[in-house]
């Protein structure tokens, strides 16, 4: 071995890149940022969506997956609110408002998304609650759609209970 080849230094491993985003997953979180301007500015539907749509990487979204979480939790908010409200420990206004509209996201999802199992739906949740919210919230969201998925899912629920 020559004195050049005794002192490279050691090849450095390929960096682990993050898998590709889902199209489906990029819905969810320009979904949750409209949903959190919503919340913050009380914005028409119409304002926040335009807004969102201008954001890198809309085009690499499930569109369609996008306008039902925007606006169907818009739409729909007092009821989605009501349902959450069964579960969690404080009115839903006084939660943080990443919580709030990841909440309201899984939610929307466990009501209207049948396409989406629900321990999928509660997933998606709780990966944007660990990507933009609070450093222990996504545990807390986890615990609230768990039981809200008990409301909305009930067969599910107890079938996937029941392969456990």
């Amino acid at each position: 071995m020559s004195e050049n080849e005794s002192k490279k230094p050691a090849a450095k491993p390929a960096a682990k890149r993050a898998p590709a985003k889902s199209a489906r997953r990029r819905a969810r979180e320009l979904a949750l940022q409209g949903l959190y301007q919503w919340l913050l500015t009380g914005e028409d539907a119409g304002s926040v969506d335009a807004h969102t749509r201008e954001q890198d990487g809309f085009a690499k979204s499930d569109t369609a997956h996008f306008d039902a979480l925007l606006h169907g939790c818009i739409l729909e908010a007092a009821d989605l609110d009501a349902v959450l409200s069964r579960h969690v420990d404080r009115k839903t206004t006084e939660l943080s408002p990443i919580e709030h509209a990841v909440l309201m996201i899984g939610a929307y999802e466990l009501k209207h998304c049948m396409d989406v199992p629900y321990k999928v739906a509660v997933n998606e949740a709780v990966e944007l609650a660990k990507s933009f919210g609070g450093t222990d919230g996504h545990k807390y969201v986890n615990a609230v759609l768990d039981r809200a998925a008990v409301d909305l899912r009930p067969r599910e629920v107890e079938a996937g209970r029941k392969r456990s």
